[in-house]
């Protein structure tokens, strides 16, 4: 069946319009981004495979333009504004924390993390870089590793915070088994970056471990 085939009041156009995106399947909002199908497949449909193949929304946020390429009946008009949505997505979350202090909303930080890193299939490294009000300054992707570990050196962290003048500092990694619990290993690396960064007078505020569905943090674990 496709969207014309729908009833109007079914449609997720004019769903959406009577009742706001909050009424609507994920498959439809994919949908309405797709716009139309493809020979012998509605739109709807493409939309419901796309999200299986990429595991869901978090999954989908995650896709690279390269990894839509691998998906058939996505040309490079949509393969273009999937990845604009995606990246407005992130940009929005970040332009919030530049504007205040990272305190003040920190499930916006935890959703931030999850945009940027969870469902990666490689383990990742990166560092929220704030300034003295505890605004975010930029956020850098600093290493990547293999599925099981990861090489970060604080050195390394420590010359990136000074390069932005920053105050203090969220790290941040992702688990790509899906699995949000620190490690002892992350608990010996956040004690190492806490004082390499006392040194030069940087204050580390948390560390977010980011799994599937699921962000743990440090500073709320009182692990720090």
């Amino acid at each position: 069946m496709t969207i014309k085939d729908l009833p109007a009041a079914l449609r997720p156009r004019e769903k959406l319009l009577a009742h706001g995106p909050a009424a609507l399947a994920d498959a439809e909002l994919v949908a309405l981004l797709l716009r139309t199908g493809m020979k012998g497949k509605g739109v709807l449909t493409l939309a419901q495979e796309l999200l299986d193949g990429f595991q869901g929304v978090a999954g989908l946020l995650h896709a690279t333009a390269d990894g839509f390429t691998r998906v058939k009946g996505l040309g490079p008009a949509k393969r273009a504004e999937l990845t604009a949505v995606m990246e407005l997505a992130r940009r929005a979350l970040a332009q919030q924390l530049r504007h205040a202090p990272v305190f003040d909303s920190p499930a916006k930080v935890k959703d931030f993390a999850a945009l940027r890193l969870g469902g990666l299939g490689h383990e990742v490294f990166a560092v929220l870089f704030l300034d003295s009000q505890h605004r975010l300054i930029e956020w850098r992707e600093l290493f990547r590793g293999t599925l099981t570990q990861t090489s970060v050196y604080p050195r390394e962290v420590v010359r990136h915070a000074l390069d932005l003048n920053a105050g203090a500092v969220i790290l941040a990694h992702n688990h790509p088994s899906g699995l949000a619990e620190p490690s002892r290993a992350d608990e010996f690396l956040t004690q190492s970056l806490k004082s390499a960064l006392q040194l030069v007078d940087v204050k580390v505020l948390d560390h977010l471990v980011v799994g599937t569905g699921q962000v743990v943090s440090f500073a709320e674990r009182g692990l720090l």
